[in-house]
């Protein structure tokens, strides 16, 4: 019932705060079919290659899993370490998927929904760059859930691989993602709105709900969490914010390391540079 009841109030937030934008402004945005095209087919490219390498991920080998020990898990995530409830990760749905429709409630003012192409380019780059990240993390670090240290869970589900990649919370990371941008967006389109700080304090909520029943039903600790939420919102708030057309001295790029004494590739990734 809280659950039903937050999500009603959110749905009462959205329809005020839209009726409060009504004069038309002109898009604070700038975005480029090149740049923002290659942007985006590099963000879905990179989502088809974590889920294809989460996919091959080895099981949980049956010595690895005797070898387990709540004294191993860092002292800050050691209290959720045998969390396990279905009901939680059930629910943990409900908002994730309700965030998704947060950026479609800015559509309900018409300032924002005369650049809905644009914004729905800058919202398909923040979740696509979202997405890369978590599934480029999750398949290449070994992590097991707090569930697979509950010994009342059969070992067969316990050693699958899919219950190997709690880091980072992806649930978490989606939902902030969206609940960011949303805010970001509307704060950008509305300088002089009262509804800021509560735009804010929502987009701050929802994620957190999600990451509370992502550690009570046994699916990540504190800190994939508090990392996902960090990851989310940095998206939903940057792409928006690089795009700026104020912030024409912001460049980002991306980057790559070369062995010195070779030719092979060590690293990758991207760079943000600001000119003062």
């Amino acid at each position: 019932m809280k659950l039903k009841s937050f999500l009603i109030s959110f749905l009462v937030i959205c329809i005020n705060v839209n009726s409060y934008s009504q004069q038309k402004r002109e898009s604070p945005y700038n975005t480029d079919l090149i740049k923002d095209g290659i942007w985006i087919t590099t963000g879905v490219g990179l989502n088809v290659l974590g889920v294809l390498l989460i996919q091959n991920k080895p099981n949980l080998s049956e010595a690895d899993l005797n070898a387990l020990s709540k004294d191993d898990v860092w002292e800050v995530d050691r209290w959720a370490a045998g969390n396990y409830s279905e009901k939680a990760n059930s629910a943990s749905y409900v908002p994730m998927f309700t965030s998704f429709a947060l950026p479609l409630a800015l559509m309900l003012s018409e300032n924002e929904r005369s650049h809905a192409g644009q914004l729905s380019v800058l919202f398909v780059e923040s979740m696509a760059t979202t997405g890369a990240l978590f599934s480029i993390t999750a398949a290449l670090i070994e992590k097991s859930r707090p569930l697979v240290y509950n010994t009342s869970i059969p070992d067969e589900e316990r050693m699958k691989n899919d219950e190997q990649r709690s880091f980072f919370a992806g649930h978490t990371a989606s939902t902030a993602a969206a609940t960011f941008f949303a805010a970001k967006v509307f704060h950008d389109f509305n300088p002089d709105s009262p509804w800021r700080p509560v735009v804010w304090g929502v987009a701050a909520a929802i994620p957190a709900t999600v990451g509370y029943l992502r550690i009570k039903s046994g699916k990540h600790f504190l800190s994939d969490n508090i990392v996902g939420f960090a990851v989310g919102a940095a998206s939903g708030i940057l792409i928006p914010e690089i795009h700026k057309k104020k912030n024409k001295n912001v460049q980002i790029y991306p980057t790559v390391g070369f062995n010195l004494q070779g030719e092979d590739v060590n690293s990758q990734g991207l760079g943000i540079s600001y000119q003062f």
